[in-house]
């Protein structure tokens, strides 16, 4: 109670405070610098990040594009080629013209070469960067390059689809934040008894995200997923904090006469009872964190932060808000619209049976189209983007002019014989999907010998060390094909070079593959584990923990498992966070229900009085934290055009309804079934025993003397 009476103390000081933080804070939120490309969170002890570093270091390129020209004349291809070459930051510009401008006769130059930058009216030029794929230079010379390029040029690649990313999420984040914020303002007040106390509480939420926002500033980067999520998930998963103060307050008004007492009152009710499910909603955030794939870390950090922070808001910030505006808030209230749930209880705890049945009967297709939608997911980050936009254009150029879906490039050492890497391609092209195979082995021949191979065109493709080799496919990155492909260049590569590495789009992709799918099973395990102990601790119980998780997870089964039967493939990274999202935000519904059957149970009631005074008092809390969740999420998960950012959303719209339903509805059925086991599992309630049984029983034993 020191703290809360503290908090009342100094409400004044309290705000002037979060205000002065503000100030910083704002200016820490616009440093945090924004990583648009996912092959950035890979480990980096991976073979094809390492050779990424390499060619950087090596060669002095990190970024590449490709650029496809139509019914452009060749001598205006070359013009335009030399000025991509002054744009800062390109290091090289490959095309057919600047081979064949190389004091080597065109004639005498291999078909295979011309075919490879060349079909009827398109040609195509690579371009490499001596930055990385989404350094913030690299993206500035992507916009360059397509002012120069102008209308007839298409620029492809990872930089350019992290530029179209960028620039698409800049439009659309403000824009996000404001449905998030006017939908669940539209559901506070249809759900709660004020006109305004919904926008004392977005004024108190805000600052806090505000307050997270900024500390990010102290990560370095974060990934545009978790800044574009994070402002509507704090808002969603904390406004639970602040309604639970509001009816808190106004409860404990009506036994004090002084509000300012009743507030210290009700912070302190509220401190001990957001604690817990504050603690599950992190633990599921941390969770994320041991991923190896380190974009969970990055999305698990900031959101355990936020929740943290909204917790602090809700005892500080809020409080002190709601004294400061009490007269107003007071003479604004009205009845609340959601009606007496009573009736509901007594109607969903009569029939028990049927949500029991429920439950067996929706576990196991829930599990099975959960299984099949962690398979189905799609790794290829260009689907992401709507068709209009340019990358995904340039793309379809790429495949429609060269029938070339993505580019791999070998590192092999440059001591390796020629004649041997001229039996390497060989090979390769023969590969299944390969449309070519080209290095300096590809001009150099009988007809070329190296001396006369200009020195600019070796630099490019041979260092001290290393030599770089290019690898055009027909298949798209990410698909089985592709990735069978890639197995099988790797073993004429290891072949012919134990140390050479396949490096690029496709091959990290793969490795990302591969990585997330572990990562889903540990991120699940140590989400459920870390519930469960929590939980246990919290309800002082064993059997407590399966019943609410088994609530939980098959809300989770049944939202994730829609996606397959629905015949809809969700990006790679959804699944694992909605899972463990779900989980910790929509499990404080079950233990609020839990925790007030528990005290009923203690109380003397028996199973079933106790079981709908808490279904009874539970639903309108629900109700109110579900439907904010949903109206936080739903609206932009309707608008985004960033197909991650719109699925997750979704994703976290229908768990927060379908969780809600589950808990209302099948909940109160398991506490019924197990009673007994919870009683005889739970500290302080195994003296406890059924009224109606104990009635019975004593009817018996009265009739029989």
């Amino acid at each position: 109670m020191k703290f809360s009476k503290a908090v009342v103390k100094y409400r004044v000081p309290i705000l002037i405070i979060t205000l002065a933080l503000m100030i910083p804070a704002v200016f820490g939120m616009i440093s945090t610098r924004i990583n648009y490309d996912m092959l950035d969170y890979m480990p980096g002890t991976m073979d094809t990040v390492i050779g990424q570093e390499e060619l950087l270091d090596q060669f002095g390129k990190g970024a590449f594009s490709f650029i496809v020209v139509e019914d452009m004349p060749a001598k205006d291809i070359k013009t335009m080629a030399e000025n991509i070459k002054k744009v800062d930051h390109v290091d090289t510009v490959l095309c057919y013209e600047s081979l064949a401008d190389l004091s080597i006769p065109k004639e005498i130059l291999p078909e295979k070469i011309y075919k490879a930058f060349n079909n009827g009216n398109a040609e195509m030029l690579a371009v490499f960067f001596d930055s990385s794929t989404s350094a913030d230079v690299t993206m500035d010379a992507i916009r360059e390059i397509r002012s120069i390029a102008g209308n007839q040029a298409f620029v492809s690649g990872m930089s350019a689809l992290v530029t179209d990313l960028k620039d698409l999420c800049e439009r659309e984040e403000p824009i996000y934040v404001g449905i998030a914020v006017a939908l669940a303002c539209i559901a506070m007040i249809i759900f709660l008894d004020s006109w305004i106390v919904p926008f004392v509480f977005l004024a108190s939420i805000g600052m806090m995200i505000v307050l997270n926002l900024g500390t990010n500033y102290f990560i370095g980067e974060i990934s545009y997923i978790t800044k574009a999520l994070s402002a509507v998930l704090q808002l969603a998963v904390t406004m639970d904090y602040s309604i639970f103060l509001w009816h808190s307050y106004n409860e404990k008004l009506r036994r004090y006469d002084d509000h300012k007492e009743a507030m210290a009152e009700a912070i302190h009710e509220t401190l001990t009872s957001v604690v817990g499910s504050s603690i599950t909603t992190i633990a599921g955030f941390i969770a994320l964190c041991f991923m190896s794939f380190t974009l969970g870390a990055d999305l698990g950090i900031v959101m355990a932060k936020g929740v943290l922070l909204g917790v602090i808001g809700c005892v500080t910030v809020l409080p002190s808000l709601i004294l400061l505006l009490d007269k107003p808030l007071q003479a604004t209230k009205h009845k609340s619209l959601i009606p007496d749930m009573g009736k509901a209880a007594t109607a969903i705890t009569k029939i028990f049976p049927v949500f029991i049945a429920v439950f067996a009967i929706l576990i196991f297709p829930a599990y099975y189209g959960y299984s099949k939608t962690n398979s189905e997911v799609y790794y290829d980050l260009g689907e992401c983007l709507p068709e209009d936009i340019d990358y995904v254009i340039a793309n379809s150029k790429l495949r429609e002019n060269f029938d070339m879906a993505s580019t791999h490039m070998l590192l092999i050492d440059s001591d390796t014989d020629p004649k041997d890497v001229r039996s390497m391609i060989g090979e390769m092209e023969k590969v299944d999907g390969v449309k070519s195979v080209i290095g300096l082995e590809s001009v150099v021949g009988p007809l070329v010998p190296e001396e006369i191979i200009p020195e600019r065109l070796t630099e490019t493709l041979r260092s001290d060390k290393l030599e770089l080799i290019l690898v055009s496919s027909e298949y798209k990155v990410a698909s089985d094909a592709v990735n069978k492909q890639l197995d099988d260049l790797n073993v004429i590569l290891k072949k012919y070079d134990e140390g050479g590495k396949l490096i690029g789009e496709a091959p990290i992709t793969k490795d990302m593959i591969e990585t997330t799918g572990h990562d889903f099973k540990v991120v699940s395990a140590v989400s459920i584990l870390a519930i469960f102990v929590i939980i246990a601790l919290v309800e002082k119980s064993i059997s407590l923990p399966f019943i609410l998780i088994a609530v939980i997870e098959l809300a989770t089964f049944i939202n994730l498992g829609l996606p397959h039967f629905m015949g809809q493939s969700l990006p790679f990274i959804a699944p694992i966070c909605i899972s463990t999202i779900q989980l910790g935000a929509t499990v404080d519904y079950a233990i609020l229900m839990t925790t007030r059957y528990k005290s009923e149970r203690i109380g003397g009631a028996d199973k079933k009085d106790a079981v709908m005074t808490a279904l009874k008092t539970s639903i309108p809390s629900i109700l109110v934290s579900g439907m904010g969740l949903f109206s936080a999420t739903f609206g932009v998960a309707v608008y985004s055009d960033i197909d991650i950012i719109s699925s997750m959303c979704m994703l976290m719209a229908r768990g927060a309804v379908i969780s809600m339903v589950c808990v209302i509805l099948i909940l109160p059925a398991l506490l019924m079934l197990c009673d007994a086991l919870i009683r005889h599992t739970t500290i302080g309630m195994g003296h406890l025993n059924d009224k109606k049984n104990m009635t019975v029983g004593n009817d018996r034993l009265a009739r029989s003397h």
